[in-house]
């Protein structure tokens, strides 16, 4: 709807009679919960799986949020989103024609458009890097799935880049912008468990070696370009499933494409643990996994302050459990709780250490792009939970006890371990 010739009038005698220049917010001219075009942040996807339904619910319904364009080598998948977004659009915007959005099979053709300002990339953990690193040369900001990156080193060149070309970087550890996370973290940070000597965190195993028997490839998906930068091997419906299987896919039980579920849930878990303790810019420095070589529980970090962090189920779900002198406090997405009870009723304030404070990760993304500041879960904090849950993967793998340096980010005397920092 157009702005009455009235209401022109009206906003045009206000500004002269003030006797200055005022400039009149665009949602003032466009009505109530209007976002002009010229302040709308594009949209692209790369990857349309599983859980593009979830990152396309999260976005899309932002004011300032105008999807455009997506990729995938599946296009029965790709196909599907292209009708999600149709939707949405026919659906909240009624009069208007929606012309539908760009759909590509190569990311890198979608990369090249100018009128997308962000990106999201929802492929598999082997692509993230890659992809990442491409649209943020390409002038694109980022919101990456976690776990951020399928290594070491593939993670400090993430860094690097978006620091290089000054991109705005959020990683999908969502959780840091959940309430009960934070509490945990500030009462953490802030004493109330007395002096922190153990954390146990309990998520999923580590990842194992992908031997799933050869499958006949399907025409609709490209298995060159699903595998990508990792080693080939043949077609199996596990790592990529069709469409009418809706479950979530296991390529992220194997290391040639993830880090098991020890890095796919352990980048919330203990990415939790990371910022409760302050570590955010560093991490562990001793990695000690158990005796039996075919224990998928046991493996322990040491931070430098003498902090012990095991891998560990303590009969709650995927949780996180923080012991101090003056008593212990659990959390997960479904608890939070403490002994003695009173410390999570206590109320964060005065003289307090406060967190970041997010209430909507996505939204935290959109206001950092237009404000041009770090995320909550910015590059570098993504960069280092990831960096924990390659460090437990690489101790699962050799067995053996390691030394790490978080500053050099390398292992002490250890030249098989260094290997594993990258493919």
């Amino acid at each position: 709807m157009g702005i009455s010739n009235d209401r022109r009038d009206f906003i045009k005698k206000a500004v002269i009679g003030t006797g200055v220049i005022t400039i009149v917010p665009r949602h003032v001219l466009g009505g109530p919960g209007y976002t002009a075009p010229s302040d709308r942040i594009n949209f692209g996807y790369i990857g349309t799986g599983k859980q593009s339904s979830t990152l396309l619910n999260s976005f899309i319904g932002l004011p300032e949020v105008y999807v455009r364009a997506a990729s995938d080598v599946d296009s029965k998948k790709l196909n599907r989103f292209n009708e999600w977004v149709n939707a949405y659009y026919a659906e909240h915007s009624p009069g208007k024609k929606f012309k539908g959005i760009e759909l590509y099979g190569d990311y890198r053709e979608m990369l090249e458009r100018k009128n997308i300002d962000a990106v999201v990339v929802a492929a598999p953990d082997h692509w993230h890097a890659r992809q990442s690193i491409d649209a943020m040369r390409s002038g694109k900001d980022v919101y990456c799935e976690k776990p951020m990156a399928h290594t070491i080193k593939e993670g400090r060149m993430m860094v690097a880049t978006a620091r290089k070309f000054e991109r705005v970087f959020q990683t999908g550890s969502m959780q840091r912008s959940w309430d009960d996370f934070r509490k945990a973290c500030e009462l953490v940070y802030n004493g109330y468990l007395g002096e922190i000597s153990k954390v146990i965190v309990n998520v999923g195993g580590p990842a194992m070696s992908c031997d799933l028997p050869e499958q006949s490839e399907p025409e609709y998906l490209d298995w060159d370009a699903w595998i990508g930068p990792a080693v080939w091997r043949p077609y199996n419906e596990v790592l990529s499933p069709p469409i009418e299987q809706d479950h979530w896919p296991r390529w992220r039980d194997y290391m040639e494409y993830g880090g098991g579920i020890l890095a796919d849930w352990g980048a919330h878990m203990f990415d939790i643990a990371q910022w409760a303790l302050g570590m955010d810019g560093s991490g562990p420095v001793k990695i000690v996994p158990p005796d039996d070589r075919d224990a998928i529980r046991g493996l322990k970090f040491y931070y430098d302050n003498g902090i012990e962090m095991v891998h560990e189920d303590f009969g709650r779900g995927w949780a996180v459990r923080f012991i101090g002198s003056e008593g212990s406090l659990d959390v997960s997405r479904s608890f939070l709780d403490s002994s003695p009870e009173n410390i999570v009723t206590h109320t964060i304030g005065g003289s307090d250490k406060r967190l970041y404070y997010s209430d909507n990760h996505y939204a935290d993304f959109t206001n950092s792009i237009k404000e041009r500041t770090k995320p909550v879960c910015d590059v570098e904090t993504g960069h280092r939970s990831a960096t924990v849950c390659s460090l437990g993967n690489i101790g699962y793998q050799l067995g053996r006890e390691l030394e790490w340096d978080p500053v050099l980010e390398q292992f002490k005397n250890d030249g098989v371990a260094n290997r594993l920092r990258s493919k």
